[in-house]
């Protein structure tokens, strides 16, 4: 068994076989939420201009119609845009408006 620093138990590591789990064995098991291959890749527009280029493209469930980014003390709502060609990748959400955090 590998020495792990780590003392909490069932904690995941980068050694191979950690608390007498094998790693080895994790790529052939399910993502957490389902299959991989139901992943699709989708682009945000509109909202705001400052809104960073990183935060516009991400891979989510193919079931999201609606996506809610946290961005400058309020969440951006995007939803999925009713007009798109069948097949289209990514997917496009448009932005439908913004709400702020209430503190």
């Amino acid at each position: 068994m590998t020495v792990s620093s780590d003392s909490a138990t069932g904690v995941r590591t980068a050694d191979r076989i950690v608390n007498e789990d094998d790693r080895s064995t994790w790529s052939a098991q399910a993502p957490i939420g389902g299959d991989a291959a139901s992943i699709i890749d989708v682009v945000l527009e509109g909202g705001p201009t400052n809104l960073p280029t990183e935060l516009r493209s991400r891979r989510i469930s193919p079931a999201e119609d609606k996506i809610k980014v946290r961005h400058y003390g309020g969440y951006e709502h995007f939803e999925r845009d009713s007009v798109r060609v069948a097949d289209e990748l990514p997917v496009v959400f448009r932005w439908t408006g913004r709400t702020r955090i209430a503190e």
